[in-house]
């Protein structure tokens, strides 16, 4: 009898600072939320395993800083990732340039990188100002050619909205 695949794959989360994602990494780990703010430093890497198709995918989450400060270290940390979450906020429309300015930097150093975009925050429906129209054109602005235009899931990591399809979805993709 054959054991079952077991793959690892490096997935960076990245996104400016404050979109949310440390608290979609700790939704999906350990299954919980906290409104209590704790601004990453550095990188924080998580390991969670997903099995799809009859394989175990063995996501190592790189958790990255989204401060300015840290995009020199940032640039190595991005070596050897096959996928990237990259993440904005439907609350502040400034982090749409987020999705482009970090998925281009990923394919810089990892062109076959797959990746899944994430509006956060949908549970402050009052709050938001990015419309399916934003989002939509800025995943289609991502299409090179060569790689497909990556979709996009709106999450809430407070409520758990799609939270799995996303970690799913990449972990599908990287098969």
């Amino acid at each position: 009898m054959l054991d079952k695949l077991v793959i690892q794959k490096k997935v960076c989360m990245l996104g400016p600072f404050a979109v949310g994602k440390t608290s979609l990494v700790r939704r999906f780990i350990e299954g919980h939320f906290d409104d209590k703010y704790l601004s990453t430093i550095g990188v924080k890497i998580s390991r969670k395993p997903v099995s799809i198709e009859g394989c175990t995918v063995n996501l190592i989450l790189w958790d990255l800083a989204g401060s300015e400060e840290y995009n020199g270290l940032q640039t190595n940390y991005l070596q050897g990732a096959a996928g990237g979450i990259v993440v904005c906020d439907l609350t502040r429309p400034e982090t749409l340039k987020g999705w482009e300015y970090y998925a281009r930097r990923l394919r810089q150093i990892n062109p076959d990188a797959r990746l899944v975009l994430v509006a956060n925050k949908a549970d402050l429906v009052e709050a938001r100002v990015l419309s399916e129209d934003d989002l939509r054109r800025a995943a289609a602005a991502l299409s090179d050619g060569t790689v497909d235009a990556p979709s996009y899931l709106l999450t809430s990591a407070k409520s758990g909205e799609n939270i799995q399809n996303v970690f799913y979805q990449l972990a599908e993709r990287l098969l």
